[in-house]
């Protein structure tokens, strides 16, 4: 099997499931009427010269589509074929999940052909079903099953996304910290990354279902109709947990901030207080003669006593003002 190519395999027949090895092989049953699948390797410098010399027969603007660099989430319908480009959560070791895959798909009757720049899990796995001969056996039930496997694991995100949210929101509530300003945001951040690709995703299930074209049968538009509901739910989702997070982290703010202000004026009464204290201890602290006291001994208790005096009274004054 060419570097390029991840895995090849007839989805029906007797050959079901069944690796394809060469690319004359490969090249065969996608041109053959029994539906096959072959996925490659978007990166590959290889891929876009085997496309040009098995897949001639592709419209040029598919072809353009399939190997174009940057991709958004959509659904196009040419001829009797379906151009579909999907998002996937990255779960390959190492990776940040919200670094989505790109899955692009061109779909007829007897064809799937499928590119994507990383390994995606939702993939592998069915591809494994599809080599064990329990997968899919039309190009629209691979579609479908393919969604539902994108589906499951954007839900499995999105509920590791809400626990998180919950988890700052308590840390808010029981002991608000500068330290939860970076997780608010990372969580935010990863929210609006999801949310990028999830809406325009849903939007292309939603056309997909409707689409009365060969490659998909009633059980198969029935089955986007459900994935389409599952992405609206999804993308709620997304959006509250957003909206929650802009309520915790202005929450955040509040609670710093007036923790701020109580202890500038705590500072404020001490000031207060000895702001008066101050003045007379530098005045009695001059070094001229005629000072009062300065020759009598007990002149620096009485003037303790007075400050203390002096303390009390203003502490007095400022809790009948209700300052204290």
């Amino acid at each position: 099997m060419p570097d390029c190519i991840h895995f090849a395999a007839p989805l029906s027949g007797e050959d079901r499931g069944k690796p394809l090895a060469g690319s004359d092989e490969i090249a065969a049953a996608l041109y053959a009427p029994a539906p096959a699948w072959v996925h490659m390797d978007w990166e590959n410098p290889d891929t876009d010269i085997w496309i040009d010399t098995h897949l001639g027969y592709l419209p040029q603007p598919v072809r353009e589509a399939l190997v174009e660099d940057e991709t958004r989430p959509r659904a196009v319908m040419r001829g009797d074929g379906v151009l579909v480009i999907l998002r996937g959560v990255n779960l390959n070791p190492g990776a940040e999940p919200e670094d989505m895959i790109s899955v692009r798909l061109w779909l007829q009757e007897g064809r799937v052909i499928s590119l994507s720049r990383r390994r995606l899990k939702s993939v592998d796995a069915l591809a494994a079903r599809v080599m064990a001969g329990e997968g899919p056996e039309t190009s629209g039930a691979l579609l479908a099953d393919l969604i539902d496997g994108l589906n499951e694991r954007f839900d499995d995100y999105i509920g590791q996304l809400g626990a998180t949210s919950d988890r700052l929101e308590e840390d808010v509530l029981r002991e608000p910290d500068r330290a939860l300003r970076a997780s608010i945001t990372d969580t935010r951040g990863e929210l609006v990354d999801v949310r990028r690709y999830l809406v325009p995703q849903r939007d292309a299930v939603l056309a997909l279902s409707g689409y009365h074209v060969d490659v998909l049968h009633d059980d198969d538009r029935l089955r986007l109709s459900e994935a389409h509901d599952r992405l609206v739910r999804a993308v709620e989702e997304v959006e509250s947990q957003r909206e929650r997070l802009v309520v915790v982290q202005d929450e955040l703010t509040t609670a710093l901030s007036d923790r701020l202000n109580r202890n500038l004026y705590v500072l404020s009464m001490i000031s207060a207080i000895f702001l008066p204290l101050g003045v007379l201890t530098g005045l009695m602290g001059i070094n001229v003669a005629g000072m009062p006291g300065a020759n009598w001994p007990p002149a620096f208790w009485v003037f303790s006593g007075l400050l203390c005096v002096i303390v009390v009274i203003q502490v007095l004054i400022l809790r009948a003002l209700r300052w204290l």
